[in-house]
Order: structure tokens, then sequence, then C-alpha cells
């Protein structure tokens, strides 16, 4: 069942508090796990020369910095106000990214590096796709009954890391049982691609100036002219 869009207006403030407080605990627990994924996978992605691997890491420490932001935002004065500077260093970061994973990617598939089978990597990819829904739908779930869009487009940020634990499980698996080897960088390659798509999205600021409305209910809605719809209150509108 989707979790059901309350007004924020209805809400207490004893509630709005403990949503807060929720929204801080939910943004700490993310933080501290991408950053134990992310010493993890750079650890094992080095040893085996996995390019997957390496660029899963990195991708978890650009998690760090989207969940950083909303912990950052919410720590202000004026919320709204910052999410257009956090969203531009986040874009950057993604493509950082891209560029690093699709260069080591490419000198895999051109034989500079032969990846190897890495048990750890399996491990961390199989935790990660169990644990990151969990925190994406509680993240989600709170995030539209406190009417917040920054939190609920952190938890679609949360939720990308759970199909590229997916995608880096399948590459390793292969690469392992089947000696595909070619598998690994390609892996990387869907994840720098993400990573791309991900990057414009944060830095046309669809995280910030889509809706309020379309992120907290989920649905496509048409915004104005200039690309922010008219309740959109991060973009200063």
């Amino acid at each position: 069942m989707s979790t059901p869009t309350l007004n924020p207006e209805l809400l207490t403030a004893h509630r709005r508090e403990v949503l807060h407080r929720r929204i801080r605990w939910i943004v700490a627990g993310t933080i501290t796990y991408n950053v134990i994924e992310a010493a993890i996978a750079l650890a094992a992605g080095t040893v085996a020369s996995s390019s997957a691997l390496i660029g899963f890491g990195l991708d978890s420490i650009v998690e760090v910095l989207s969940a950083a932001a909303v912990a950052w935002q919410f720590a202000g004065p004026d919320p709204h106000r910052r999410e257009k500077v956090a969203l531009r260093l986040i874009a950057f970061s993604f493509f950082g990214l891209a560029v690093f994973v699709t260069v080591d990617s490419v000198r895999a598939l051109l034989g500079a590096a032969e990846p190897e089978h890495s048990t750890v990597g399996i491990v961390l990819a199989a935790a990660s796709l169990a644990i990151m829904p969990f925190l994406s739908w509680f993240e989600r779930r709170t995030g539209r009954e406190l009417g917040s869009a920054s939190a609920v487009a952190d938890s679609q940020q949360t939720l990308i890391c759970t199909y590229l634990s997916a995608v880096l499980l399948v590459g390793l698996v292969l690469n392992s049982t089947l000696g595909w080897s070619w598998a690994d960088p390609v892996a990387a390659l869907v994840i720098a691609a993400v990573a791309v798509k991900e990057g414009l999205e944060a830095w046309r600021g669809d995280a910030c100036c889509t809706p309020t409305s379309v992120l907290l209910a989920g649905e496509h809605e048409d915004s104005d002219s200039e690309g922010c719809g008219a309740d959109c209150g991060c973009c200063g509108r």
C-alpha cells in the first residue's frame, strides 16, 4: 500500500518535531552505512581490480553527500535557500564519479586489468540490496507525512543505490562463477550511466524544482514554463 500524503499544515507541533527528529536519525543512519559501504567497496575493489566495486564505493560517497545536504538543510534557519547550492555540488560529484568509472572500465575492457573474484564484494552488494530499500521507504514515508520534498528526493537517491547494488551483484557473480571478466567493467559502465543521469537531474535542480505535490504524491505533473511549479518552495518562488 502507498503511504497517504498528509497536509503538513495539519500536523501538530509535537508531531512535526517527531518527524524532524526521525529525518535526522534516518539521514545519520544513511550516512553511517554509506561511509562503511564506501570504505569496504573501495578496499575490496582495489584488491580485486574491480571497476564495478570501485564505482560502487564512489557512488556511496555521493550518497553520503546527498544525505549530508538534507542534514545541512534541516539544520539551517531557512532550509529552502540552501538546497540549490547543495544540488550543484552533488551534480559535480556524480559527474566526477562517471568520468573516473568510465575511464577505469574502458581500461579494464581493453585488458589493462583483469578483475578477480571478490567474496567481500558479493556479500556487500547482497547486504546493500537488503538494507537500502528499507531506508528509502522509511525516509520517503516520513518525508511525505512531513511535506518535505527534499527528504522524498533524498529517498529516491537511496533507492538508486538499491538498483546499483543489483547491477554490482550480477556483475560480480557472473565474473566469479562463469569467468566473464567483461561483466565487471560492463556493470561499472551501467553505474557510470546512472551517475550521469543523476548528475544532470541534480544540475537542473529536478530534486529542487519538481513541484512538491509531484514528489510527495509520486505522480507526474506539468510544471510552469520556467521549470518550477507553483508550490515549489526550495527555488525561492
